[in-house]
């Protein structure tokens, strides 16, 4: 649905915009590896740890920290990000001392916290934390007025190193027929198929659109 970019746009928008905008993907980070990725570490906390390390809240200092898929945070760590929101300070580990850091944090997940914190799978205090002003950003197929728009603009960025291509009337009422699970990077991608497809003709027909 465009969460980073909607993310990064509130950061341009921003007082904070001469600051850094630093993305974290949570589903990605291990439970492991999520305090010294966020907080950050000190040379030999821990082994192979070789050299003094700065979490993302650190780097991301006046400026925003975008956690996208917030959701996929286990159970153990979710206190320890629930604790720097509440005081906005830091330990990196291995560190005695406390960082205080200035940092606007944005969080974004495609699965409905209030059912995970119904299910005991989300603290519902982080989930309050969080909740403070809610963004709904909605799926391609809510807002299929969009398609005509993101397609040229899509298309134009396929065009910026070969002829541009135009849609026909019916690939475009194709796309509009199509639930979109994938939104608009399901939609980039059947674009850039159409563009393969139609090969060297200006126009991508309806028979180039391969929707899965």
């Amino acid at each position: 649905t465009g969460k980073e970019l909607v993310a990064r746009a509130l950061h341009q928008k921003s007082g904070r915009r001469e600051h850094p905008f630093i993305a974290v993907n949570c589903a990605a980070l291990t439970e492991s590896l999520f305090e010294s990725e966020l907080f950050g570490h000190e040379k030999g906390a821990f082994t192979g740890a070789i050299s003094l390390k700065r979490g993302r809240f650190e780097l991301a200092q006046g400026g925003t920290l975008f956690l996208d898929e917030v959701s996929e945070l286990a159970q153990s760590v979710q206190a320890k990000l629930l604790r720097f929101l509440e005081c906005g300070e830091l330990q990196r580990v291995g560190d005695n001392e406390v960082t205080r850091v200035d940092v606007r944090v944005i969080a974004a997940t495609h699965r409905d916290l209030e059912q995970h914190v119904v299910d005991g799978t989300f603290r519902l205090d982080l989930y309050h934390r969080l909740a403070v002003f809610p963004l709904e950003v909605p799926s391609l197929r809510e807002r299929l007025d969009d398609l005509p728009a993101l397609a040229s603009h899509l298309l134009a960025r396929l065009g910026a190193d070969a002829p541009r291509k135009s849609l026909s009337h019916c690939a475009l009422q194709a796309l509009e027929q199509h639930p979109w699970p994938g939104n608009v990077r399901e939609l980039a991608h059947v674009l850039e198929r159409g563009v393969i497809l139609a090969a060297d003709a200006p126009e991508i027909a309806a028979e180039h659109i391969r929707c899965r």
